[in-house]
């Protein structure tokens, strides 16, 4: 079977030549699943090249001789100065070569350590720029710190698993910040949920405020009088603990979990 071919974009030479070297020095092979007949099958791995940019990429990819398009392309996420350049790369190439599977490598969104300051902010950052990166096109996310040193059998391990047909791979340290970052967004957003006690009443005017109707048009659909509605208003915000704004109390409902987003029926005019 052909090849598997990769590519490997990182602004850390010694990165860059590691990881080919160790790739194509040894006889690295992937199980790619099963054959009709019930037989596992294997493809080699070979990396085609390294660049340190995405300038450098993108001139290659733009003119490649038909056998040197990369299946995979490795791409660290903090390059030329930038925390998250990645990304913007990941979007570049998954728009323009859609085939080409992209594997996230970076030691920025390992588990962060228990003594590490504003660790709540931090894991939330990482949550944010992980599902982000999935957006625009990364499928997988392979550490460069993970127990015992970074290794090519991490990079081989997310290859292997794109490969039977899983959609991602997280390697362990990744999954366990995921994992945090995710029990912290449950937890608050529980906690908000239940701080906060409206009517029915006040439901079905959140939804209409976020529909575009006016106070008039809410009394009308609710069968109140207006200065009732006002009331209503204001009740909320108090409760909400915000200026008596209808766009400040739809962004808090929506935040707090009291209306869904599905629900709104947006109007015509």
């Amino acid at each position: 079977m052909e090849p598997i071919k990769i590519i490997i974009v990182d602004d850390e030479p010694i990165i860059r030549k590691a990881l080919k070297t160790e790739l194509n020095s040894q006889p690295a092979t992937i199980a790619c699943g099963m054959n009709d007949d019930g037989e596992i099958e294997y493809r080699s791995v070979t990396v085609l090249d390294t660049y340190a940019n995405g300038a450098q990429l993108m001139a290659a990819l733009d003119s490649p001789s038909p056998h040197e398009m990369p299946d995979y392309l490795l791409l660290d996420m903090e390059f030329q100065g930038e925390p998250t350049g990645g990304i913007f790369l990941a979007d570049r190439v998954h728009k323009k070569f859609p085939n080409i599977k992209i594997a996230i490598l970076s030691g920025r969104f390992d588990n962060p350590l228990p003594n590490e300051g504003n660790r709540h902010e931090r894991m939330l950052e990482i949550g944010r720029v992980v599902f982000e990166s999935l957006e625009h096109g990364a499928q997988a996310f392979v550490s460069k710190n993970a127990a015992g040193g970074f290794s090519v059998e991490n990079v081989l391990r997310a290859i292997e698993s794109l490969e039977r047909g899983e959609k991602y791979y997280f390697n362990y340290p990744v999954m366990l910040t995921l994992k945090e970052a995710a029990e912290l967004f449950i937890k608050s957003a529980a906690e908000c949920r239940n701080d906060i006690s409206i009517s029915d009443t006040e439901r079905k005017l959140l939804l209409l405020e976020a529909a575009g109707c006016t106070a008039s048009e809410i009394a009308a659909a609710l069968h109140e009088t207006d200065k009732n509605i006002q009331e209503h208003q204001k009740d909320l915000s108090r409760k909400l603990d915000i200026v008596n704004k209808s766009g400040a109390r739809i962004a808090k409902a929506l935040q707090y979990g009291l209306i869904d987003a599905k629900e709104i029926k947006f109007l015509k005019r």
